[in-house]
């Protein structure tokens, strides 16, 4: 057996052992490859190999809008502006049987396209929501249910962190005012699939609806919540325009959600230290994974993993379909067990290769890539929306999981649907010359 070949072994199996040991991903990462790495030594500069990878890995001008949009995304969860975009879905859903779980999945693509963040829209409006839900008749399982999984079409609509990180995890084959375009079709899919859903559940059991909203009252909520609902068209507009790049625009959003937050009244100037503080620790944490995320992928094209992963597939499978829903299948597999970042840094370079070969656009592999791993952030062990779902709700895990099932069914499908229709994806960017 070959040096490359026991290589590559050790690679995965050092870290997948790791991840079983609940070391973190990241020291994973960049421990795993330091043994490879240590077995190639005669092939290499040098072990300071890694290091230099890792300080290029971040030497990016795109990377710069992860800081902005999470700090916008945390100054927006503090702001109030939940209540509003609650308060807006409302007085237009709310008279339907079951309107306050459409209510929710509303609430939650808006807020979660906004900041950016599923985390902070599945915190900010299950909070809110799970306890009013309750008063009118839900089940506390089936309204975290809802949450949890309509929380995730943040990380399709634009702005969203994870296609940026996916932008520079595909080397530059997609633009991020590529992707950001691409992700509104899929991300309104996903959410009107999940209401389909709920009014299913909602006639099947009768659950209440509140009086229907005059449009005076439309309107007046519409008021309220159009500068936070300006933000979208500011930042994306902007980006499809060329009036200002990614990174600019996140600089924008920065300072629109803070003079925003100052209006409202909902956060003191002397609270942002503490919004600092807290943006600056999730950044250190996604900028550290793209650190040794970024080292392994050089690693992986080191050792031509991207092409020994291409010529298996090819010669095992004859249809390209069917390869399609083989690194699909794959990519669920790891989502139950990764993060969706180290996800995305770690099997782009592997599978995209492969599917660029057989003819899918990057950017749309980009979207099926996202759309699946979203799907791995609603289940267990590792699934970060459950938990936060499930905490935010009160409730245990194990309560979540039976009423979870068909949420995660239904994404499944339209995970399908988006990967063999490709004009969901790729519509608007050809449309706007992407």
């Amino acid at each position: 057996m070959s040096i490359e070949i026991i290589s590559i072994i050790v690679l995965f199996v050092s870290f997948f052992t790791l991840l079983m040991l609940k070391v973190p991903v990241a020291y994973s990462i960049g421990i795993s490859t330091t043994i490879s790495l240590l077995l190639n030594i005669d092939r290499l500069p040098g072990i300071t190999t890694i290091a230099q990878r890792m300080i290029t890995g971040i030497d990016s001008f795109a990377l710069l809008a992860i800081p902005f949009f999470v700090l916008a995304g945390e100054i927006m969860k503090r702001g109030g502006i939940a209540n509003r975009l609650i308060n807006f879905a409302k007085s237009l859903v709310a008279s339907l049987p079951g309107g306050l779980a459409y209510v929710n999945v509303l609430a939650s693509m808006l807020f979660g396209a906004i900041s950016g963040s599923a985390i902070a829209a599945t915190s900010a409006i299950g909070s809110i929501m799970t306890d009013r839900m309750e008063e009118e008749g839900y089940p506390r399982e089936f309204s975290a249910s809802v949450n949890i999984t309509s929380s995730t079409t943040g990380l399709l609509i634009p702005p969203s962190n994870i296609l940026i990180v996916y932008a520079l995890a595909s080397g530059g084959t997609a633009s991020v005012a590529a992707l950001f375009i691409a992700g509104y079709l899929p991300g309104v899919l996903l959410g009107m699939a999940l209401m389909g859903y709920v009014a299913f559940v909602a006639i099947k059991r009768k659950f209440s609806k509140e009086k229907r909203a005059t449009l005076k009252e439309i309107w007046k909520h519409f008021r309220k919540a159009f500068f936070s609902l300006l933000l979208l068209v500011i930042v994306v507009g902007g980006i499809v325009a060329g009036i200002f790049t990614a990174t600019e625009a996140s600089v924008i959003a920065v300072l629109y959600a803070a003079i925003l937050a100052l209006i409202y009244g909902d956060i003191k100037p002397k609270d942002f230290p503490e919004v600092l503080l807290t943006s600056g620790k999730t950044t250190a944490v996604v900028m550290f994974l793209i650190c040794t995320s970024m080292a392994m992928s050089w690693l992986f094209s080191f050792e031509s993993i991207p092409e020994l992963m291409s010529s298996f597939l090819l010669e095992q499978f004859s249809n390209k379909f069917v390869i399609f829903l083989v690194i699909n299948v794959i990519l669920l597999i790891i989502g139950t067990f990764m993060d969706i970042t180290p996800a995305v840094l770690i099997f782009t370079p592997i599978f995209l290769p492969v599917v660029v070969a057989l003819g899918m656009d990057p950017v749309h592999f980009g979207i099926v890539m996202v759309l699946n791993l979203c799907i791995g952030l609603c289940t267990p062990p590792v699934g970060t929306i459950l938990f936060v779902g499930s905490g935010v709700a009160k409730i245990s895990v194990s309560q979540v999981i039976k009423p979870l099932l068909p949420f995660l069914a239904i994404m499944i499908i339209v995970l399908l649907l988006v990967l063999y229709i490709p004009q969901i994806s790729m519509f608007l960017p050809k449309l706007f010359g992407l």
